[in-house]
């Protein structure tokens, strides 16, 4: 594609590292020079969405203004070279994961989409009356819905299992709720509420002693932690692209080549068949099965860059860093009076929901925004977690590779400010 001099010209020089050069980090994102209201934009949201580098802006950028074309149908130039930039950023998925092939690395609109395809596919036919599909208290709504759509349709039930008060995973209810007619478990990586690291390469271990898949909603974990589906041995993996510093409506789907390949299609339409009369239809082999019509092309290319950027930077330095914002808003927040912290899991991410006294989370949003403070209130489409800590929402900080101790402090100042405004 013309665009990958450009492209490689802002990851140019980048060789992962053990230390993170925040300010080149962040000088690599536009957004974050924004003034908000006269103040500094203080991006605190990231579990919501992450903000773009420009390696992903040109990179969407130049496909529709260099190359753009419709995939896998023309003969001609640009249909060719559209073609091989999304299914090389196919591949990049596929390494970033470790898949064993692409045909085991699906592109799908993003985290909810894909769950919503295993669901309907693989679950259709797998769970059938009085069956269970097991999740957690912790789950997106993506990863409960989908699932309770199904076992209604089929009759089934839907089981949680129960977290504790600091927000970890009862991991002997899980064991003890695997049973005879648990036909899938689903379950979240990181949680987006409460920051919770679920120990999933043993989950899937004591779920597979047992005959039952695995599937792993990976939408907060890819931005913070390497992923190999191979080491987890999990079934599913979805992840979204725009939590990765990538677009929005792209995402990733990882099922393992056999499961894949017995399932039916989840949609109908293009490029997904291999021939059609109007007697039959023969489907084509995964990924292609699963990605009807004309796909989200400038989505996936610039999804390849997203991954270039992060393994760039490396995880190791990211997780440094981050640990490090982590470790001092720990110890900053809970300082701010009248804040308690809902969740504090023994390992997690820097996700921090909280909730001041005699005050509503929404005002506190309102007023941080008037500091130049984007964070998120609500139930954070995590309903049953929120609701199992007594409240009806929170605010929620959450932390990404560009943030600084100086925006920790800029926070905790801000909080401040609500107090003194609302109290």
């Amino acid at each position: 594609m013309n665009g990958d001099a450009r492209q490689t010209s802002v990851v140019r020089d980048r060789r992962p590292a053990h230390v993170l050069d925040v300010q080149m980090v962040r000088d690599d994102f536009p957004i974050l020079k924004m003034r908000i209201h006269g103040k500094p934009l203080v991006y605190l949201d990231n579990a919501a969405s992450t903000q773009k580098p420009y390696a992903v802006i040109d990179a969407y950028n130049v496909f529709y203004s260099g190359c753009y074309s419709n995939i896998h149908r023309g003969v001609y130039h640009l249909s060719e070279t559209a073609t091989k930039a999304y299914e090389d950023a196919r591949e990049r998925a596929r390494a970033f994961i470790n898949a064993r092939g692409i045909e085991e690395t699906i592109f799908v609109r993003g985290t909810t989409e894909g769950i919503n395809l295993v669901a309907q596919t693989f679950g259709r036919r797998k769970i059938g009356k009085g069956d269970e599909v097991l999740v957690t208290w912790m789950e997106h709504h993506s990863n409960i819905v989908p699932w309770q759509m199904i076992c209604e349709e089929k009759g089934a039930v839907l089981r949680a299992v129960p977290i504790d008060d600091r927000g970890d995973l009862v991991m002997d209810e899980l064991e003890k709720m695997l049973g005879p007619r648990t036909r899938i478990v689903a379950v979240t990586h990181v949680s987006n509420a409460l920051g919770t690291v679920n120990p999933v390469k043993e989950i899937v271990r004591l779920a597979h002693r047992r005959g039952i898949p695995v599937l792993i909603d990976g939408a907060q974990a890819v931005a913070h932690m390497p992923v190999d589906v191979r080491d987890l041995d999990c079934d599913f993996y979805v992840f979204s692209g725009h939590k990765l510093f990538g677009p929005t409506g792209i995402g990733i789907l990882y099922g393992k080549k056999e499961l894949l390949e017995s399932m039916p299609p989840y949609q109908g339409g293009g490029d997904m068949i291999r021939s059609v009369t109007f007697e039959k239809t023969t489907y084509n082999a995964p990924p292609y099965r699963f990605e009807a019509g004309t796909p989200n092309i400038a989505g996936a290319i610039s999804l390849g860059a997203a991954l270039d950027y992060v393994s760039a930077l490396g995880f190791d330095a990211i997780a440094e860093h981050e640990s490090s914002i982590q470790a001092h808003a720990a110890e900053v927040l809970p300082s701010v009076p009248g804040l308690r912290l809902v969740g504090e899991a023994r390992e997690r991410v820097g996700v921090f929901s909280f909730v001041m006294e005699g005050i509503h989370p929404h005002d506190i949003g309102t007023i941080l925004d008037r500091e130049g403070i984007a964070v998120r209130t609500g139930h954070h489409c995590a309903q049953p977690a929120i609701d199992r800590f007594g409240v009806p929402a929170t605010a929620r900080a959450s932390f990404a590779l560009y943030n600084t101790r100086e925006e920790v402090d800029a926070l905790a100042k801000g909080l401040l400010k609500v107090r003194e405004v609302l109290l």
